[in-house]
């Protein structure tokens, strides 16, 4: 059905794309309303549900487009889908946010979880570079690196819980007050949530690969930049108004928290499914993500005041600049 529609020409792709988008973001959101919801009324408590339900609820664009990639055999799609967002949580929603007013750091960020999400790129790199004996796919993200993804997610949820545990008062940002809402209507929304991700997921898949065809260009390229900033927008939207509101450390923990779900959850689930392997230009795209995570540490470990400045913001944007306009001009 939708490759006939596509077949009526591009712009049919074009409003797809935007359609997959909207049904994806509100997908997700219905999702974690309706799960926070049933949790609540278990006696789950706000900060667990804040840890894990809304936590897996705002990387399930990404998760819902990858796992229909994998699925489709689009694997270029699956593996940019990720570093892709990540390089542009980091370097323009993390740019855009500083320049706006400059970022807070707190020390669980600055100690643990910017570390993290640096560690994240850097075994991406390792494994799209060096050809490694248990690979299945050669230079790649095979099912031996997925499990390896997958075990470092799992030291970061014990770590995190544990955190939580021990200093309370500093995960007072990360207690959700969950909504209200009768059981029957928490299902639906459950239901809702996922037929939403699911078409999302089917629109964007299709629809990017249907456009690489028609514009000679690969599906990387696409993944890296109308896929990944497609499913990055719920992030700049919270980011930029969290930033205008002068709440500005939040911003700098949900990106990099969501950096470190989209490596760890969502490429190593992935990956773990279907060995993912390496496309030209894979080295520069994993580097950047590893990079971008390396000057926002160094930003707000070198600045007096532990922030990430407007100097640094715009440090970001312009990097951001020059490797977009660099693998542009060769694709």
């Amino acid at each position: 059905m939708i490759e006939q529609l596509l077949a009526y020409g591009w712009w049919v792709a074009a409003v797809f794309i935007v359609f997959g988008f909207v049904a994806l973001v509100k997908g997700a959101d219905w999702l974690v309303d309706g799960a926070s919801a049933i949790a609540k009324h278990f006696g789950i408590t706000d900060l667990v549900i804040g840890l894990t339900v809304v936590a897996f609820g705002t990387s399930m664009p990404e998760f819902v487009v990858n796992m229909v990639s994998v699925a489709e055999g689009s694997t270029d799609l699956a593996i940019t889908n990720v570093l892709g967002s990540n390089i542009i949580n980091t370097f323009v929603i993390l740019g855009l946010t500083a320049v706006v007013y400059p970022i807070a750091s707190r020390k669980r960020s600055r100690d643990f979880d910017i570390p993290m999400s640096i560690i994240a790129g850097v075994l991406v790199l390792i494994f799209v570079t060096i050809q490694l004996p248990f690979g299945e796919c050669g230079k790649g993200v095979g099912r031996a690196g997925g499990i390896v993804l997958l075990a470092m997610f799992g030291y970061f949820l014990y770590n995190t819980f544990r955190h939580t545990k021990d200093h309370p008062k500093e995960s007072e940002d990360l207690v959700v007050e969950s909504k209200e809402i009768p059981t029957r209507r928490a299902i639906a929304l459950i239901l809702g949530g996922f037929i939403g991700l699911c078409v999302g997921g089917e629109l964007i898949v299709k629809s990017a690969v249907d456009i690489a065809t028609r514009m000679g260009v690969s599906e990387a390229i696409i993944g890296l930049t109308i896929v990944a900033l497609g499913t990055s927008l719920p992030e700049l939207a919270t980011s930029v108004i969290a930033a205008a509101k002068h709440n500005s450390d939040i911003a700098l923990g949900n990106v990099v928290g969501s950096n470190i779900f989209n490596v760890f959850f969502v490429l190593a689930t992935s990956a773990t499914i279907r060995p993912l392997p390496a496309y030209d230009g894979i080295e520069l795209d994993a580097g950047m993500v590893a990079l971008g995570s390396i000057i926002v540490w160094m930003a707000v470990k070198t600045d007096k005041k532990r922030k990430v400045q407007r100097w640094a913001g715009a440090l970001l944007l312009l990097v951001y600049a020059g490797y977009l306009t660099y693998r542009l001009l060769n694709v």
